[in-house]
């Protein structure tokens, strides 16, 4: 059974080369189309009765090359994305018609068996992003499988469908980059220029791409990070329209191998977000202490003692002496206190009487 399987797999494939083959051969290459000729008659010619013909030549259309830069990337990423990383990886494979996706890989697996899914999806270039503790994203761009590779963290990242802009581009159409001067100025910005313009440029005569020129890719070098932005070109005025995703690239390190490696180019400028949130927790932690020690300052001044005033000398210049009051003598003994039970008593005794009509 095995011996059947092998003998029709081959036969198949056999069939499918003969095929290709005779395709091959009907096609003519583009160097050998001549321009065709078409004629015509204006209307107002043809009631005439000497009406003459115009030609025209047209030429051999300029998408029937040969796809000859056959460049793939491969944008995936690992598990623990959020939403806006899910959304901003669909617009990069929107945007780029040569990438190819795949499932997320597991957290536990290292990064080197990138090359190896790169290797089995047939892909020379790669976009891996990385997500740790469900906010920080990093960003690899590698040349698969024998580099130089660069990790970059993500920031301030929108979206196509958060942005909501006016423009609007062609799916599939070939992008034109823009790099900022400064790429030709440090040997690193020119090795991240080449990387970029690897990945990010559609290859020529791709079979899913379109012979049309709308947008520019443009990466701004400024406050020692990469800006990348995405505008449309208008045809009436050549003017840009930005359409999106937008996102900051803030470069780490780079390798001399793809995912790893001897380390080329570190970031002196670059800071952890890890170390960026604990001085921000320190700051807030700074501007506590010192609202509590303006409180523990407040308490003392109302505790402490207020200083008595002297009194004033002058004071009681004004004041005249009060009459002395002559002693009173007293010569009669006070009457005792026994009376006033006897005369109180003396007057219950006769409400009581004249209750019971004794008197």
């Amino acid at each position: 059974m095995a011996a059947r399987g092998g003998k029709r797999a081959a036969e198949r494939s056999a069939q499918i080369k003969a095929k290709r083959a005779k395709l091959n051969s009907n096609k003519t290459p583009q160097t050998e189309r001549k321009t065709k000729t078409v004629s015509f008659t204006l209307d107002k010619e043809e009631a005439s009765p000497n009406s003459r013909e115009n030609i025209i030549s047209v030429p051999p259309p300029v998408s029937a090359g040969k796809w000859t830069n056959k460049e793939r990337v491969l944008v995936f990423s690992s598990r623990g994305i959020s939403f806006r990383t899910r959304h901003l990886m669909q617009d990069l494979k929107t945007m780029m018609p040569h990438s190819k996706a795949d499932t997320k890989m597991d957290r536990k697996d290292k990064l080197f068996v990138v090359n190896e899914v790169c290797e089995i999806k047939n892909c020379n270039k790669c976009i891996f992003f990385e997500a740790k503790k469900k906010q920080d994203l990093y960003m690899w761009i590698s040349n698969v499988p024998n580099g130089p590779s660069a990790k970059f963290l993500v920031q301030n990242v929108h979206t196509l469908a958060e942005l909501k802009m006016t423009g609007n581009c062609l799916k599939g159409s070939r992008p034109l980059l823009s790099f900022d001067p400064k790429f030709d100025t440090e040997p690193h910005y020119a090795l991240l220029k080449e990387l970029f313009t690897q990945i990010f440029s559609t290859p020529q005569y791709h079979p899913k791409s379109q012979p049309f020129v709308d947008h520019v890719l443009t990466f701004t070098i400024a406050d020692h990070r990469v800006w990348f932005r995405n505008y449309q070109i208008i045809e009436e005025d050549a003017s840009l329209v930005e359409i999106g995703p937008r996102f900051v690239l803030n470069l780490i390190k780079i390798f001399q191998g793809s995912f790893g490696g001897p380390t080329l180019y570190e970031n002196p400028h670059y800071q952890p977000p890890n170390t960026h949130r604990r001085m921000i927790r320190l700051a807030t932690a700074h501007r506590q202490k010192e609202r509590q020690m303006v409180k523990e300052i407040r308490k003392e001044k109302r505790s402490e003692e207020q200083e008595v005033i002297r009194q004033d000398v002058t004071d009681d210049v004004f004041l005249t002496p009060a009459d002395p009051k002559p002693a009173q003598i007293q010569l009669e003994a006070p009457e005792p206190q026994g009376q006033k039970k006897k005369k109180l008593s003396e007057l219950k005794k006769k409400k009581l009487m004249k209750r019971k009509g004794l008197r």
